[in-house]
């Protein structure tokens, strides 16, 4: 009767754990895809006042490095800086 116990605690447990960090994960890739998708629309919006052609590309090399580099410094002026700096250096 103790051993059925413990098994099942075990697996209550083990079923909790899971689930948090199932949470974990999903709240991480709600949170990378909410800012990609505001990085995406700011990088089409700015390349269209600069009268530069739209390319895919180039946008999503650019909100990658932007959210590399936000995570890092946790400044949205300095990645949006660095990054711009590095699509006109890719992209010419």
């Amino acid at each position: 009767m103790r051993a059925i116990k413990n098994k099942i605690f075990f697996l209550i447990n083990l079923m909790i754990l899971l689930h948090s960090f199932n949470n974990y994960y999903l709240a991480q890739a709600k949170q990378n895809s909410l800012i990609k998708l505001f990085c995406l629309h700011s990088v089409k919006e700015e390349m269209l006042k600069a009268e530069i052609e739209y390319s895919e590309e180039i946008a999503n090399e650019t909100c990658e490095c932007y959210y590399e580099e936000f995570i890092q410094t946790s400044s949205h002026q300095d990645a949006k800086t660095k990054c711009k700096l590095k699509a006109k250096e890719n992209f010419k």
